[in-house]
């Protein structure tokens, strides 16, 4: 009876926010430049972050927890399996912020070598009919040092994944270049954070993505593999790489100290079927629903192909527990979202949560990890 009461509450606290968010909130904020609003949350949340009260009183607002949602993987507890994608916290301002939201995990970055202002504004737009979100930041962020810095010392109360790119300039265009400043921020996070992904997938920096071709990568993780940590590491994919790609991708990975993937980044294609706003510039990559089957369809192929060693976090398009449930059921252990929670409102992330119980009761299993790649 006590978890019938709880849950008819939490029930009741979900539908009174996802209201106040969608037809309050929102229509506000999306009137706004979506990076002002944008720079506006991380302010707040990194404000609220600072005080006891108000993450007690922001967990009492958003936080779900249910013991079937608890895994251990690579020796990490995760208390859920819904974490934040890396690009929303870009120079860790929301470590103390995220865990009451709900979050069971979250990725901060992508942080690069040196301190990086971005391209040129605007570099963010609502594609509002596509449920998507166009992107051109530009690997926007403080540089490792500072953020290592500010991070020193720090107890986190959820896994923190450092998300380390190669920084947007042209000085690190050339392949030794670029993998010195992969390795200057790496160095910076070896005692912080529960693991590392490496970000070659960013479609929005000079010199495009060179580390998806397989002998650059294997230069670059030939250069992280001397480096003593350890930290599980990640490797953050393209969702436009085509099934050959993928395979050299993994054949590298083999030989290196790699223990999983997300899946996946955003897209630069821009003929892709579900995008269904008019963009009369087309810069950076897609996120949202735009992405959803992509990486869906990557998690899957990753997963069938290696018939389970890695371990996947699925990132795109998760708006709701059936399309979390979807990539989970793919072969994800893990998901991220973004702009799910940007569109439906921060509520989601424990309407995800409670929804993945439920689903999990329909289908008989005792665990989320009873769940994964069972199609």
């Amino acid at each position: 009876m006590k978890w019938t009461i709880k849950n008819l509450v939490i029930l009741i606290r979900n539908r009174l926010f996802r209201f106040f968010y969608i037809y309050i909130l929102k229509p506000i904020y999306f009137c706004f430049d979506p990076e002002k609003t944008h720079d506006t949350m991380v302010q707040t949340g990194s404000f609220l972050g600072r005080y006891s009260v108000m993450r007690n009183l922001t967990s009492f607002l958003f936080s779900f927890s249910h013991p079937m949602l608890k895994q251990n993987i690579l020796n990490i507890h995760f208390p859920n399996p819904i974490g934040l994608a890396a690009g929303f916290d870009k120079d860790a301002l929301l470590t103390e912020i995220i865990p009451s939201v709900g979050f069971g995990f979250t990725e901060i970055g992508s942080i690069t070598g040196e301190s990086c202002d971005g391209n040129m504004k605007p570099r963010l737009w609502r594609l509002k009919n596509s449920q998507a979100l166009m992107v051109y930041y530009g690997l926007k962020n403080e540089g490792c040092e500072k953020i290592a810095l500010r991070l020193k010392g720090m107890n986190f109360k959820i896994p923190i994944g450092t998300n380390i790119a190669k920084t947007n300039s042209k000085i690190t265009v050339e392949t030794e270049a670029g993998i010195d400043d992969y390795v200057k921020a790496f160095r910076q996070f070896v005692n912080i954070g529960q693991y590392f992904t490496i970000n070659i997938s960013c479609p929005n920096a000079f010199g495009g993505e060179p580390f998806s071709n397989p002998e650059k990568l294997d230069r670059l993780l030939s250069v992280i593999d001397t480096i003593k940590t350890i930290k599980p590491i990640f490797l953050k994919l393209s969702p436009d790489l085509n099934e050959e790609q993928i395979k050299a991708i993994l054949k590298v990975c083999e030989k290196h100290r790699v223990h999983g993937f997300i899946c996946s980044n955003l897209t630069k294609n821009k003929n892709n079927l579900k995008i269904k706003d008019e963009i009369i510039s087309f810069q950076g990559g897609i996120s949202g629903k735009v992405v959803d089957d992509l990486s869906t369809n990557q998690i899957r192929l990753i997963y069938q192909k290696t018939k389970g060693k890695y371990i996947i976090i699925g990132c795109g398009g998760i708006f709701s527990a059936l399309d979390a449930y979807k990539k989970i059921k793919a072969g994800a252990s893990l998901v991220q979202i973004i702009t799910g929670m940007i569109f439906e409102g921060p509520e989601l992330i424990n309407e995800i949560n409670r929804g993945l119980v439920l689903l999990l009761k329909r289908d008989g299993f005792h665990n989320i990890k009873d769940a994964i790649g069972k199609e």
